[in-house]
C-alpha cells in the first residue's frame, strides 16, 4: 500500500520538476509561428472580413439593434475545399481579432457549396460600421458549435425547424407534433402546414409570459393560400388570448377581444417576415422590418401550451395556416425596432442584405511552423506516466544533480569573469611600476595595495579581485620583510632569499588555482554519476516491466512499450544532466588553465624584476 501510494505523489510532483528540466535542458531552441500581422492564430490558414454596415452605405437604422444573431451565408464566393468537410474548423471573431463570438451552424453542405450560420455580433450601434472576421482551414479544429450561446438569456425559443422542431435556446423545449419538413425553406429547412396540422409548444415554467410584461415574437411565412383567419401562432388558456396569422393575406395580431386594424396583405407563395412586440398595454405588428399596425392591449399571463400552424382551440373560427414557416423566435424582452428590421433585412437573403452584410475577399494566413520539439516534450510528457516509483526517484536525483550543477556552473562562470576583469585592471597599473619595481623600498602597506600611489579607490577595489594581485601583494610583503629586518642595511637579496620569495609566490598561486578549481568535483559527480543513475533507473525499469508481462502473459507491443519508454527516460534525464555538465566543465576547465598559466607567468615575470632590481648580495 505504501509504494503506490507514494509513486502517485511522486509522480504529481515530478511531472512539474521533469516538464521543468526538459525545458532548461532544451534552452534556446524554439520555432516561431508564422503569420500576417493582427492574425488570431497561424492555425486557421485563411480568413475572410465580414462588415456590418447600419448606416446610409447600408441598411440605415434607427435604433441600436443590439447584440443579435446575424445569419450568414455561404456560398459560392466562400472557399469550401480550404475548410474542413463538416466546417467545425469555422471560427467567427470580432474587429480586435481577439474576441471569439460564438456561433452554431444550422446547415453546412460542402458538396453544394452551401452553409448557413448563426453569429452572435455584440454591441451593434446603428450608423455605424462594425467588423467581425471568418477564419476557417484547420483540419485538427474540434468544433465549437454553441447554439444556446449565441442567443442571449432573454430569449425564451428558437426554432430553426431544420432536422427536427428542437429549440436552440438555452430552455430546450421542443415543439411536438406533425409538420411537413422542407429543406428548402427561406434559410435552411423549415416546415409546411396544410390547414390541418400543427406543432404544439408545450408548457414550461421557463416559456411562461408574464402579465403587464413584455414579449418579442417574430417568424417568417410563406402562404400557399390568402385564405381567411388562417392563424400562424396561437396560444390560450384561462387567463386571455394570444393569436397571430392572416386573414385573406392581412396580418392582424389579436389579444383577448382587440383586434389590430387592417392593412395592405402579404403576397402569396412569398417569404414575409412578421413580429410582435408587446409592452406597457401597447402591441405592435411589424411586417418585412417596418412598423404594420398597433393595437392597445397588454400582454396577458399565458403559461399554457402554443400552438403553431393552427389554433387548438376547439370550433370553427380560425382556420389553420396553409404553407411554409421558418425561424420562429419568442423573448421576454421587447427588441427595438433596429433589431426586428435587422432580423428582417439579414435574414431575407434579398439585395438589401448584401448591403447590410458585406463579405470581403479570402486572405491566406501563413501556415505555423512544425513544432517538433513542443511534439516531443509533449510525448515525453505522456512517456513519463509509465514510470514507476524507482524512475521518478531517478529522476528527482537527477534533477538535483542538474540544479547543483547548474548553481556552480553559473556561479563559477561570474567568478571567472570577476577576476579576468579585475587582472586586466591589475596587468595595466603593474606596467606602471614594474620598471622601476624599487619604488615600493620602504613603503607601508597602503603604498603596496596602491601600486605606489599610482592606482585610484576604485581601481584599487577592483584590483582586489585579482589572483596576480594577491600573489603581487604576497611578493611584495617578502620584499619589505626582508628590507624591514636589514635595518638600514639592505643591499640586495641572496639567492636563497629570492627562492624563498619564489616559493611563497608558487604556494600562493596554488592558493588561488584550488579558489578556482573549488566546487568543479559537482560538475564531474554530474558528468560521471548522471549516466549511471539513469542507466539504474532504466534497469529497474526494464525488470519491473518484464515482470509485470512475465505475471500477467501477455506479450505484445502494446503492453511491452510504455514501460520500455519509460525506464528509457530515466537515462535520458541521466544524460540530460551529464552533457550540459559535460559541456561547461571543459569550458571552465580551460578559463581555469588560463587563469593558472598567467599566474605562473606573472611569477616568473616578478622574480626577473626583482633579480634585477635587488641584485645577489655577494
Amino acid at each position: 500500500m505504501f509504494l503506490p501510494s507514494l509513486q502517485r505523489s511522486l509522480s504529481r510532483r515530478a511531472s512539474t520538476l521533469l516538464a521543468a528540466f526538459l525545458v532548461f535542458a532544451s534552452a534556446g531552441l524554439s520555432l516561431a509561428e508564422g503569420g500576417p500581422a493582427n492574425w488570431w492564430k497561424p492555425e486557421w490558414s485563411a480568413r475572410k472580413k465580414i462588415t456590418i454596415h447600419t448606416g446610409a452605405d447600408g441598411v440605415p437604422l434607427d435604433s441600436p439593434p443590439g447584440s443579435p444573431a446575424l445569419l450568414v451565408r455561404l456560398s459560392g464566393d466562400f472557399a469550401f475545399t480550404s475548410a474542413k468537410e463538416d466546417g467545425s474548423d469555422l471560427r467567427f471573431l470580432a474587429a480586435d481579432n481577439k474576441t471569439v463570438l460564438p456561433h452554431h451552424i444550422e446547415r453546412y453542405d460542402s458538396l453544394l457549396n452551401e452553409g448557413i450560420v448563426w453569429v452572435k455580433v455584440t454591441d451593434l450601434k446603428p450608423g455605424a460600421s462594425s467588423e467581425i472576421f471568418l477564419y476557417y482551414g484547420n483540419p485538427a479544429a474540434e468544433s465549437t458549435n454553441d447554439p444556446k450561446g449565441t442567443y442571449d438569456e432573454d430569449t425564451l425559443g428558437v426554432y430553426h425547424f431544420t432536422g427536427g422542431n428542437s429549440d436552440s435556446s438555452t430552455n430546450a423545449v421542443s415543439a411536438e407534433g406533425t409538420a411537413v419538413p422542407v429543406t428548402t425553406a427561406l434559410m435552411a429547412g423549415g416546415v409546411r402546414f396544410t390547414g390541418q396540422n400543427s406543432l404544439k409548444i408545450p408548457t414550461n415554467p421557463a416559456t411562461a409570459w408574464t402579465a403587464n410584461g413584455a414579449l418579442t415574437l417574430s417568424v417568417w411565412v410563406k402562404p400557399a393560400t390568402l385564405g381567411p383567419n388562417a392563424v400562424i401562432f396561437s396560444r390560450r388558456d384561462a387567463a386571455g388570448t394570444f393569436i397571430l396569422g392572416l386573414n385573406n393575406g392581412v396580418p392582424y395580431l389579436t389579444i383577448g377581444t382587440a383586434t389590430s386594424p387592417a392593412a395592405a396583405p402579404v403576397t402569396a407563395a412569398a417569404w414575409s417576415h412578421l413580429a410582435v412586440t408587446v409592452d406597457a398595454g401597447k402591441a405592435t405588428l411589424y411586417l418585412n422590418g417596418t412598423n404594420y399596425a398597433t393595437l392597445a392591449a397588454p400582454l396577458p399571463g399565458l403559461a399554457g401550451d402554443a400552438s403553431v400552424g393552427k389554433d387548438m382551440a376547439p370550433g370553427p373560427a380560425e382556420a389553420g395556416f396553409a404553407g411554409e414557416v421558418d425561424e420562429l423566435i419568442v423573448s421576454k424582452i421587447v427588441r427595438t425596432p433596429g433589431a426586428i428590421k435587422f432580423a428582417a433585412i439579414s435574414q431575407g437573403g434579398t439585395a438589401e442584405a448584401a448591403k447590410l452584410a458585406v463579405s470581403g475577399e479570402a486572405e491566406a494566413g501563413t501556415p505555423p511552423e512544425h513544432d517538433v520539439i513542443g511534439e516531443h516534450l509533449d510525448l515525453i510528457k505522456q512517456i513519463s506516466q509509465s514510470l514507476d516509483i524507482f524512475g521518478w526517484i531517478v529522476i528527482y536525483l537527477c534533477g538535483f544533480l542538474a540544479l547543483i550543477a547548474a548553481i556552480v556552473a553559473v556561479g563559477k562562470m561570474v567568478y571567472l569573469i570577476k577576476i579576468d576583469k579585475a587582472s586586466k585592471v591589475f596587468l595595466k597599473q603593474w606596467e606602471n611600476i614594474s620598471t622601476d619595481i624599487t619604488a615600493l623600498d620602504h613603503s607601508d602597506a597602503d603604498s603596496v595595495k596602491s601600486m605606489g600611489g599610482n592606482s585610484s579607490n576604485r581601481q584599487q577595489r577592483e584590483m582586489k579581485e585579482s589572483p596576480l594581485f594577491h600573489i603581487y601583494h604576497i611578493g611584495s610583503q617578502e620584499i619589505q620583510h626582508r628590507i624591514d629586518a636589514a635595518k638600514g642595511n639592505f643591499d640586495g637579496l641572496s639567492e636563497r632569499s629570492i627562492g624563498a620569495i619564489r616559493a611563497m609566490l608558487d604556494g600562493g598561486a596554488t592558493r588561488e588555482t584550488q579558489k578556482l578549481q573549488g566546487k568543479l568535483v559537482f560538475l564531474t559527480i554530474g558528468i560521471a554519476g548522471g549516466p549511471y543513475l539513469g542507466l539504474f533507473g532504466t534497469v529497474i525499469g526494464v525488470m519491473i516491466t518484464f515482470a509485470v508481462i512475465a505475471k500477467s502473459g501477455e506479450v505484445d507491443i502494446n503492453s511491452i512499450a510504455p514501460g520500455i519508454a519509460g525506464a528509457l527516460l530515466a537515462t535520458l534525464a541521466g544524460l540530460a544532466v551529464a552533457i550540459p555538465a559535460l559541456f561547461a566543465y571543459s569550458y571552465l576547465a580551460s578559463r581555469i588553465k588560463d587563469a593558472t598559466l598567467a599566474m605562473h607567468i606573472f611569477i616568473e615575470e616578478f622574480i626577473a624584476r626583482i633579480a634585477e632590481a635587488y641584485p645577489t648580495k655577494d
